[in-house]
């Protein structure tokens, strides 16, 4: 680090020297060192469990160091809190959102740090620099929209907005792009660019190596809470980045797929259905043993069609089936309880939000959707704890205690949680919304490998995701939604990244 990159104008240089952080007797970082200079964008990859996040916390002043001496621009800093951080413009963008649901846009973007007038809160100020910033990352809303009113892309968004009306001058991203569109996700990058030439430091944290790949300067890896590697970014090759975050080679990051037997009925077949508002006509049927892909923009309609079948929303129109007998109530399910006694259940897109219950027990999570089979007449911890044991082995997902809340485990270790539980009922069919978001590449595999192996035993698995590569190396057939219809069918034999973006954007 050279003297000049220590002294730009309002620029932050970090040193962390021998960084340690213990949680009790669990020790998750272990003597980190390495230094950023200013105006550099980095990558900081790991899998999930590295200790990415917690040396970022530390960083920006949710925690603290147990060991070891942060430096900012030379001098030795031990943050009480994330504000004496953003005072030296060190903000860091929450993977899982930190936003009020019952606040607006601009009442979230300036929370805990009100613009005023004399005594009174200045609205029209903090509204208008909202718009500001909400303009920067291509958010076309109102400011004064409530939250909760926003779609997953949106907050993300508002959360980027956030940082840039603090003028951040260090800005942590934690996988910003795992809801945004290509387009959104163009914009993010040069945004990114913009923010670099004017001399912010950007440490930008991300699965997608394609991304880090793009627009980082130099990657740095962790793995098991150590520094391990790092190097510029054009030095090295994505194959070279996933191994060093796991330790081994890793190839064949896809399983195989096996033929699906066209002659078996469908396990479940939907026609002319729609959800008003979102999607339209839609039909379409997945077989036992297949995997069907949902690709499309985001607001294309893929999740609320299927909250629509699952009676999240309201349906109208249009029939379904399921095992060649007619859904009892017509359009879609009452309710996901309805849905997974008639063999069709649902992982959420929001892991944290809908998919599990992060501060309750690994065992009180993985048996909330089948409650009958272990509370008949009471319930059975005893048998609810066999059924964790048989999944934590079943299912790889990593932990040192069956007796942990939730939110203990790592991302990769909750989507498997998460999808473990949604296996119980034991369904026919089973819809899984962006099953590796957040998720590092090991876990991943260990996804995708799992998915094939279910739909070997006879399920039929329905993928709903925003990776184009996910969708191609996993599925048998994929298809694509836009504007709430769907607007075509892919084979696996025709499956690539441009013809699944020319049939989304309608340029084909």
């Amino acid at each position: 680090m050279t003297d000049a990159g220590m002294s730009g104008k309002g620029s932050v240089a970090v040193e962390f020297e021998g960084i340690v952080k213990a949680f009790g007797p669990v020790q998750v970082l272990h003597g980190v060192s390495f230094a950023l200079v200013p105006g550099c964008v980095y990558g900081l990859l790991g899998e999930n469990g590295a200790g990415k996040s917690t040396l970022m916390k530390i960083l920006s002043g949710y925690e603290s160091p147990t060991g070891g001496t942060l430096k900012i621009n030379g001098q030795p800093r031990q943050f009480a809190s994330s504000r004496d951080a953003e005072a030296l413009g060190i903000v860091l963008i929450h993977q899982e959102f930190n936003l009020a649901e019952d606040l607006n846009v601009a009442q979230n973007v300036f929370l805990g740090h009100e613009k005023k007038k004399g005594w009174l809160l200045d609205d029209a100020a903090m509204e208008r620099d909202a718009a500001s910033a909400l303009a920067a990352v291509g958010l076309n809303i109102d400011p004064r929209t409530k939250v909760r009113r926003l779609i997953v892309a949106e907050k993300q968004l508002v959360e980027i907005a956030k940082a840039i009306a603090r003028r951040a001058r260090l800005l942590v991203m934690d996988e910003p792009t795992a809801t945004l569109t290509p387009g959104e996700t163009e914009r993010l990058f040069k945004l990114i660019a913009q923010l670099r030439a004017d001399g912010v430091t950007i440490v930008y944290i991300s699965h997608k190596l394609d991304e880090v790949e793009r627009v980082t300067d130099d990657v740095i890896v962790m793995r098991d809470g150590r520094f391990v590697a790092r190097a510029p970014t054009a030095e090295v090759t994505r194959q070279q980045m996933a191994n060093l975050m796991v330790g081994r080679e890793l190839a064949d990051l896809y399983p195989p797929r096996d033929p699906v037997t066209t002659a078996s009925a469908p396990a479940m077949r939907v026609q002319g259905f729609s959800v008003p508002g979102w999607a339209q006509d839609a039909s379409f049927e997945v077989r036992p043993g297949e995997i069907l892909g949902f690709a499309g923009l985001v607001g294309a309609g893929r999740t609320e069609l299927f909250e629509g079948l699952l009676g999240l929303r309201p349906a109208s129109g249009g029939s379904v089936e399921m095992l060649g007998q007619p859904v009892p109530h017509g359009k879609g399910w009452r309710n996901p309880r309805d849905a997974a006694r008639h063999g069709l259940t649902y992982l959420s897109e929001d892991r944290k939000g809908k998919g599990l219950h992060v501060d309750f027990g690994l065992r009180q999570n993985l048996t909330l959707m089948a409650l009958e089979r272990y509370a008949q007449p009471w319930l059975k911890p005893e048998a609810e704890r066999g059924a964790l044991a048989e999944a934590v082995k079943d299912y790889g997902i990593r932990t040192g205690s069956l007796d942990v809340k939730a939110s203990s485990l790592s991302g990769g270790n909750q989507q498997k949680l998460a999808l473990a539980k949604v296996l119980q009922p034991k369904p026919k069919v089973v819809v899984l919304d962006e099953p590796t978001r957040g998720v590092d590449v090991g876990a991943k595999r260990d996804i995708y490998f799992l998915i094939q192996r279910l739909a070997r035993e006879g399920l039929a698995v329905i993928v709903v995701s925003s990776e184009l590569m996910e969708l191609i190396g996993l599925c048998h057939r994929v298809a694509v939604m836009r504007a709430g219809r769907i607007v075509a069918t892919l084979d696996a034999d025709h499956l690539t990244e441009e013809e699944l973006i020319a049939h989304a954007t309608g340029t084909r």
